[in-house]
């Protein structure tokens, strides 16, 4: 009995061994790979990863300040954007596992001021899954010139697209709407009787002593809140600045990848909600696209875990002046990939992926350089045929990649300068690249559009469409210019 009790104590400490040594071989390779993106002006923020419920990688990357050469910690605070969502979903299940609401009632029932030809369709369920046909307010014309640095009450910014007509019947398809989750928090006020924040508080905060974690006030002093820049090519600003009363419960939130850790963790407990409701929250209720759904403030996803079984991924990702974000999980083996962002939008998804293949001992692509930077200062200064050049030079050079979002944020860049022609050359090359991308399309069509190229541009706004079913306002644009 004795020899039998030493031969089990032998190989469990030879396994906690051997995972350990595994453990430290995959954190090593997460960093290598971090530092790359680092190094090439990729990422500049802080990270986490969890294996099996314990951390094994934490780092900071760059600055939190540029001006004062603060650098970036994992206790840095990051604002979230749209990570925000699943805290709100979050909320508003609690209040209906208290009995407070349904997610079944029409919102006019906890909003009863809201226009009711709208209102009495729409439920909470539609507010939570972006089914609800309301039309996203990031989207409206200027918005971010004319509303976005403006003060709102909830009440206020409500009013500003409640009278706006759906864009399709509610629960009909999935559409992102920042407007929807805006809805969902001005209702937590309604039915809780406080404030969101105060709401959030004492519900979440407080009990999982996410100490770092909050409702962003620009006015405040917050200690070790990281300042958001926004790149240029290769070069770095402040990010403009943003009221936040805009984004409020769709993507006001403040946290550091150490908080948002206890927040995964969370999960596998029932501190916050029973099982029933916390079900609820990561329920496939509506496809979004290829193998991905939505469920409430969550992606889900099915993906590869390198043997013939998938693996549940649940994430969402954020992006807000000066900040993206994102927030991966799979349940299943209780692994965690956190990344905080201060340089506005860069390839997380990309390097969320890279660091899942490295948990599951997958090869993956190592980080290349983005095309779409060397290219702006060309294209900015020296015009098209210097640009074309350049991009002919560099597109077989195995150390740059050409990146969709660079060369999409490039080309906006352009357009905004007033270099059309050098946009749509821009516009084109994603268009080769990423055939099967509506956005590239819409962006495409935009170019030809300001460029007095009516024809060219209802082409590439119909390719969009085509492509992209829920591109809405690519639709708008397309029906406008048709009529003139």
């Amino acid at each position: 009995m004795k020899k039998s009790i030493k031969l089990i104590l032998l190989f469990a400490i030879i396994h906690l061994f051997t995972s350990t040594i595994f453990a430290q071989d995959k954190a090593k390779k997460i960093e290598q790979l971090l530092n790359k993106y680092n190094e090439y002006g990729l990422f500049n923020g802080s990270a986490l990863v969890a294996e099996n419920g314990k951390v094994i990688f934490k780092k900071g990357y760059g600055f939190a300040n540029m001006e004062w050469n603060i650098p970036n910690k994992t206790t840095i605070k990051f604002r979230l954007g749209s990570i925000t969502k699943q805290f709100t979903a979050l909320l508003i299940v609690k209040l209906a596992e208290d009995g407070k609401l349904k997610l079944d009632a029409p919102i006019t029932a906890y909003l009863p001021d809201y226009p009711k030809e709208n209102g009495d369709r729409i439920t909470i369920h539609n507010l939570l899954t972006h089914t609800s046909g309301i039309p996203n307010y990031t989207d409206a014309p200027n918005f971010f010139k004319d509303k976005s640095r403006n003060p709102y009450t909830p009440e206020e910014f409500v009013k500003t697209f409640d009278k706006l007509p759906l864009q399709f019947k509610p629960g009909e398809k999935f559409s992102y709407s920042n407007s929807g989750y805006f809805l969902l928090g001005y209702i937590i006020e309604k039915v809780s009787g406080k404030t969101y924040e105060q709401y959030l508080q004492e519900t979440i905060l407080t009990p999982l002593k996410m100490v770092n974690t909050g409702y962003d006030h620009s006015d405040i002093i917050l200690k070790d809140r990281a300042a958001g820049y926004e790149k240029q090519g290769k070069s770095i600003r402040n990010a403009p600045y943003i009221d936040m009363s805009i984004p409020y419960a769709a993507g006001s939130l403040y946290s550091t990848v150490e908080d948002l850790y206890l927040w995964d963790q969370s999960f596998y407990t029932n501190q916050l909600l029973s099982q029933k409701s916390m079900d609820l929250l990561f329920k496939p209720y509506i496809n979004t696209g290829g193998n991905d759904s939505y469920g409430y403030g969550w992606s889900i996803e099915e993906a590869s875990n390198g043997t013939q079984n998938k693996v549940k991924v649940i994430e969402h990702g954020g992006g807000i002046n000066g900040f993206n974000t994102i927030i991966s999980r799979i349940p299943t083996d209780k692994n965690l990939v956190v990344l905080l962002n201060n340089t506005g939008g860069t390839v997380l998804n990309e390097m969320n992926d890279a660091i899942r293949a490295i948990l599951y001992n997958q090869p993956f692509d190592q980080p290349k350089k983005s095309l779409a930077l060397e290219l702006l200062d060309v294209f900015m200064t020296k015009g098209t045929v210097d640009g074309l050049d350049a991009y002919t030079k560099l597109k077989n050079d195995p150390t740059y990649k050409i990146k969709e979002g660079d060369m999409n944020r490039v080309g906006y860049l352009l357009l905004t300068a007033g270099k059309k022609k050098e946009a749509i050359e821009v516009f084109k090359i994603n268009v080769v690249t990423f055939p099967k991308s509506g956005n590239a399309y819409d962006s495409l069509g935009e170019a030809y559009l300001a460029d007095g190229e009516k024809k060219l541009a209802i082409e590439n706004y119909s390719k969009s469409i085509d492509l992209d079913p829920t591109n809405e306002n690519g639709k708008k644009i397309l029906l406008e210019i048709s009529k003139n």
